[in-house]
């Protein structure tokens, strides 16, 4: 992780919005450099406004929900930051019940609910392989959406 860009976009930020909050993540999306700098384009050129990511996961690191207002720093596939997203939404669903308009806001492939279920699928059962689970279409999913409100 790059902390020198992470430090100096943060810097940026605050200097443009004094009364912004003092805390943040920094994180990239993903699970290789080329899918982090893929979606870390997205967010930047604005295409990118949601996610998705593994409840039962959160349950087991015993952390906590993204929450409305959050701030993050989008990570590329460097650990450069390369944009700061602000949580406008988070619903947790099953994974079935995700909408189009989910997936599409997601802005990935051809933005199809066909497409999100087919990638999301691949990515959530690698991470329950990784963990001795079982992949079940009723899986709670985090739905996030975020706006950006800081680019380099």
């Amino acid at each position: 992780m790059n902390n020198t860009s992470i430090t100096q976009l943060w810097e940026s930020f605050r200097k443009s919005i004094p009364s912004a909050p003092e805390e943040y993540a920094a994180w990239a999306f993903g699970d290789s450099k080329e899918m982090a700098d893929e979606l870390a384009v997205l967010v930047v050129e604005g295409v990118k406004k949601a996610t998705a990511s593994n409840f039962t996961l959160y349950e087991l690191e015993n952390e906590a929900l993204p929450q409305v207002g959050q701030l993050n720093i989008i990570l590329n596939g460097d650990g450069d930051a390369a944009a700061i997203v602000e949580t406008t939404s988070v619903e947790v669903i099953p994974f079935d019940e995700v909408t189009e308009e989910h997936a599409y806001l997601e802005g990935e492939g051809d933005r199809s609910l066909a497409y999100w279920r087919d990638v999301h699928e691949t990515f959530f059962r690698k991470e329950f392989d990784a963990i001795n689970r079982d992949f079940s279409y009723k899986m709670p999913v985090v739905c996030e959406r975020f706006k950006v409100v800081h680019t380099k």
